[in-house]
């Protein structure tokens, strides 16, 4: 099968490289790309804090982009959105890395807790990106665990030309559509989308990672969607 993939690099070409192995036809459209500011994550890891928490690899991209300079806080509790993401820490150096199921919910839910008992004197630093959900965040407010968000990076918007996208929908259609992240499937429904491309994707099956991902295809093409059972890539790779 001939599939979309619409995540940004590096993890579109990760992506790509699994469905090549399984003997599919991966199209790449990276639709965002992200923007680092690893200064500002270097000044909020020199506040006195208790613990990390991290809702995406692109948060660990940018902290090893601080190099030699987070050699100081590999040894701190890092807690981690989901699986991949607490790979990529430890894949980092960071030792102490404790995975939730892949929701913020889920953070909340596991970590809770021990986010309560460890973040009696000094909070927790929350390296997030935008745009992004306030879940986690409204999660720790609620119960009361002192947080410092810092906005480790910025996804930005690809601009796409009616040509490239005519050429990657409409020359050799596609039979599925991925979508990780409901940033990117808001992009992809911003898009200049004419009737050719519209007659695909109904014609193509849009998966996508979670329910909220899924808000963001047009109600006409609802009736092709299909989400993950879990948030993660192994959960969607299930749907193909």
């Amino acid at each position: 099968m001939r599939v979309l993939v619409t995540r940004p690099q590096p993890a579109s070409q990760h992506t790509a490289g699994r469905l090549s192995a399984l003997g599919h036809a991966p199209v790449q459209l990276p639709l965002t790309q992200a923007e680092h500011h690893p200064d500002e994550v270097l000044e909020g890891l020199r506040l006195p804090h208790a613990a990390i928490a991290i809702t995406s690899a692109e948060a660990v991209r940018v902290l090893q982009s601080l190099g030699t300079r987070i050699h100081a806080y590999l040894s701190e509790p890092v807690f981690a959105v989901g699986d991949a993401t607490a790979t990529a820490a430890r894949e980092a150096g960071f030792t102490s890395v404790e995975a939730a199921d892949g929701t913020a919910v889920s953070m909340i839910a596991l970590f809770g807790d021990r986010l309560r008992q460890l973040t009696t004197d000094l909070p927790v630093v929350y390296i997030a990106g935008r745009p992004r959900s306030s879940t986690f965040e409204d999660g720790l407010a609620k119960l009361c665990i002192p947080a410092v968000t810092v906005e480790g990076y910025r996804m930005e918007p690809i601009a796409v030309d009616q040509a490239t996208l005519s050429a990657t929908l409409g020359q050799q259609p596609v039979d599925v559509v991925l979508f990780h992240s409901r940033a990117t499937a808001d992009c992809f429904f911003a898009l200049p989308l004419q009737e050719r491309e519209l007659d695909v994707l109904s014609r193509a099956r849009i998966l996508c990672l979670s329910p909220n991902v899924a808000q963001a295809v047009p109600v006409s093409l609802r009736g092709r969607v299909a989400i993950a059972e879990h948030p993660d890539e192994d959960s969607l790779f299930a749907l193909l």
